[in-house]
């Protein structure tokens, strides 16, 4: 495999989150695509607000950029995605793995949704097969299916870069948890080693970053330097190792605080529900259900 371009990538931190936001392009007056846009959402009071996705959007227009993409690497359980208001704001087709049905599926079913949701990806303008090639102006990209984390889980390898979503963090992180609905333990390390098995100067860009006590936020690591420091799946360590240790702590783990409102949004490609008569959506906490 050859990684011949090396396009620029621009990371915004969203504290709140701890999630990272891309703009990926090829220089000022170029295509661009972003890459897991954040929404704000206050759980105490419900209510939204635009400050992350509006930095998104300062930057793009600082920068003269077209936007193309609008690309999510899974249905995050953590944060809710801002890809409708860009969209709007901004352009661009909205896209993710194909395997977001299956994703669907399961929680149509624990949040009980309408009848009319669907669970066939039409929510987007793009599903991703593993493979699949796109473009991004003169940018060539394509997918890479990396389920464990959740199995609709994608990561995007565009040039040089590969934007890993929630499948591994920094060195000193780690991994990410595989209990949620659709997990898996040995999928996940079959997809570190799938990542990992790409050139070692590949520029690898983490969806979060939750830094140890005494470590600035970062997020661009290395095939190499995961493969040498990864705390969890570095060079040497096994699958039943790995599965092991993945078991053990992910039982320590709570639920991130955004999970409920943010999955049954992103599943929905970021659309809220539907209005009911009064003209209020409304978002569902299913009761003892996860």
């Amino acid at each position: 495999m050859t990684l011949s371009s090396r396009p620029q990538v621009h990371g915004l931190f969203d504290k709140a989150t701890w999630t990272v936001t891309y703009v990926v392009h090829g220089g000022p007056g170029t295509a661009c695509a972003i890459i897991d846009p954040v929404l704000d959402y206050d759980p105490k009071s419900g209510r939204t607000h635009t400050a992350a996705a509006d930095k998104v959007i300062d930057y793009v227009h600082a920068n003269d950029l077209k936007v193309e993409w609008i690309l999510e690497t899974h249905a995050h359980a953590d944060h809710v995605t801002a890809a409708p208001y860009l969209k709007a704001k901004l352009g661009g087709r909205t896209a993710i793995g194909e395997h977001i049905r299956t994703v669907q599926k399961v929680f149509k079913g624990i949040f009980n949704l309408e009848p009319g949701f669907l669970q066939d990806g039409s929510q987007f303008d793009r599903l991703f097969k593993d493979g699949d090639e796109f473009r991004i102006g003169d940018l060539h990209g394509h997918v890479m299916h990396v389920p464990g984390h959740t199995p609709a889980d994608i990561a995007y390898v565009i040039g040089d870069a590969v934007f890993v979503g929630d499948t591994m963090f920094m060195p000193d992180v780690g991994t990410a948890r595989c209990d949620f609905p659709g997990g898996n333990a040995h999928t996940l390390y079959a997809s570190m080693r799938k990542l990992l098995s790409l050139p070692a100067e590949t520029r690898l860009f983490m969806c979060h970053d939750y830094p140890p006590a005494g470590r600035e936020i970062a997020f661009e690591s290395t095939v190499a330097e995961q493969r040498a420091k990864n705390i969890h799946v570095h060079d040497g360590v096994t699958e039943e190792q790995f599965v092991e240790m993945r078991t053990k702590r992910d039982a320590t783990l709570e639920m991130p605080v955004l999970i409920l409102p943010a999955v049954q949004v992103n599943i929905r490609a970021g659309e809220m529900p539907p209005k009911e008569e009064n003209g209020v959506a409304y978002l569902k906490i299913p009761v003892n259900a996860l």
